[in-house]
């Protein structure tokens, strides 16, 4: 990524507008990962939640649950990440890149109807205690632990990307939640203690409430256009402030274009006038790599008198 132009333009009023962009790359294709993710997946569910009903484990059915709700979520990140690779159009002038938050927001409350259904079932359960088959428990969330450990590695090679991260997190708690259950199948043959079973669904549901307020809070935050995490605007405008010839800093304005890019604008007040398109581009790579603003505009002015209406 670096600066694409930037431009200066005098007007009656006395002042100049420069710009300066600068665009972030593509991130790397892990269309093979997402693929491969979900075929693995989707295939587990069905045997997961098959053996579960057999069993009567519903410990395997929340599990089950949770990993169908990863196939969603496998399925919606994919597509958002295949749209948000179209390019710009005459409506469309930012491309589809937000389609990513959307999605995130999708997968949230997917995730909460899933709370909701196996919240239900395992009340019940706790109300009327059925037998259940500990070995075949422990046997399919082993699978499971494969299932997911092995999907998480797929993307362990994208961690510098925030999304194949939450991606690879996100498969790898799947990977130990797998791991409870395998533990309370082994409890349940040693101690015969039914109890056990809708005490693990519990913790199941807990695990995915704590992940799912998370992702439900940044992807609404996000969709709110505030300011991305990891990123200050305070340490932003000191660092735009104290740029030789600023004067002053007004209409500073950083928002996600998508969950991977963000954009900002912003006006100097420069009495000296724009210095030059030199001065624009060091701004871009600054903010690109100082503060992972990948798209900025700045708008360069020679007075204060903008600062009010401009």
């Amino acid at each position: 990524m670096g600066a694409g132009h930037s431009h200066d333009h005098s007007h009656d009023g006395g002042h100049g507008h420069g710009h300066a962009h600068a665009h972030a790359h593509a991130p790397k294709s892990f269309d093979r990962a997402f693929l491969i993710g979900i075929v693995l997946n989707t295939g587990f569910v069905i045997i997961e939640a098959g053996y579960g009903w057999i069993s009567g484990s519903m410990a395997l059915i929340a599990d089950a649950g949770h990993n169908l709700s990863d196939v969603m979520a496998l399925m919606l990140a994919w597509g958002a990440s295949v749209a948000a690779k179209r390019p710009a159009n005459e409506r469309f002038t930012y491309g589809y890149k937000s389609s990513t938050i959307l999605a995130a927001l999708a997968n949230a409350g997917l995730l909460l109807v899933a709370i909701g259904a196996i919240l239900f079932e395992t009340l019940r359960r706790v109300a009327e205690p059925a037998p259940v088959e500990g070995q075949t428990m422990a046997i399919v969330a082993g699978i499971g632990i494969l299932i997911n450990g092995g999907t998480a590695a797929l993307f362990m090679r994208g961690q510098h990307d925030i999304n194949i991260r939450g991606a690879f997190l996100h498969m790898a708690a799947d990977a130990l939640v797998s791991l409870g259950v395998v533990v309370a199948g082994l409890a349940i043959l040693w101690t015969r203690a039914l109890w056990i079973d809708p005490a693990v669904s519990l913790v199941i549901v807990a695990v995915i409430a704590w992940g799912t307020w998370s992702l439900l809070k940044d992807s609404v935050a996000m969709s709110m256009l505030a300011v991305p995490k990891g990123i200050s605007k305070s340490e932003v405008r000191s660092y735009l402030v104290a740029l030789p010839g600023v004067e002053a800093v007004h209409d500073l304005h950083i928002w996600p274009m998508s969950t991977t890019e963000t954009a900002l604008t912003v006006h100097l007040v420069m009495p000296a006038g724009h210095p030059d398109d030199d001065f624009l581009h060091e701004i871009a790579e600054a903010l690109r790599h100082r503060h992972r603003i990948g798209h900025a505009t700045v708008q360069i002015e020679r007075t204060r008198d903008c600062a009010a209406g401009c």
